[in-house]
């Protein structure tokens, strides 16, 4: 009988355990903290040009929040995150270093290989 109780509940464990995976990589999991969490958003006054990266290792919008509000937090720039892409687009007020964003990225715990698509900021 002990046998049968220790089955089901390690049965409900890995149930428990596998939707929480499906929920998360379907970005409906608060892997990085609260899913009620708004970021912050930034605009500039005028868009000299925009830059956009690949980050690896963004899996919800909590995720994409955290690497937002790392990079909004650097004066001339703005930031939006697409977590399902993998990539975020950074517009430009001032000239900012490459290295800089790397930097904060990395430093919350995301990667940014090589490499970007720089395009001119759009009219209108």
């Amino acid at each position: 009988m002990a046998n049968y109780v220790i089955i089901a509940i390690l049965a409900a464990a890995v149930v428990a355990g596998i939707v929480h995976t499906i929920r998360h990589f379907r970005g409906r999991g608060g892997c990085c903290g609260s899913g009620d969490y708004k970021v912050r958003r930034k605009r500039l006054k005028k868009v000299r040009f925009r830059k956009i990266f690949v980050v690896e290792g963004m899996h919800c919008a909590q995720c994409a929040a955290r690497v937002e509000e790392a990079i909004n937090d650097i004066e001339g720039v703005a930031c939006r995150a697409d977590y399902k892409n993998g990539k975020i687009t950074v517009a430009y007020a001032e000239e900012v270093e490459d290295a800089r964003i790397r930097a904060r990225i990395e430093r919350i715990g995301y990667r940014m290989p090589g490499g970007e698509d720089a395009r001119p900021a759009q009219k209108g």
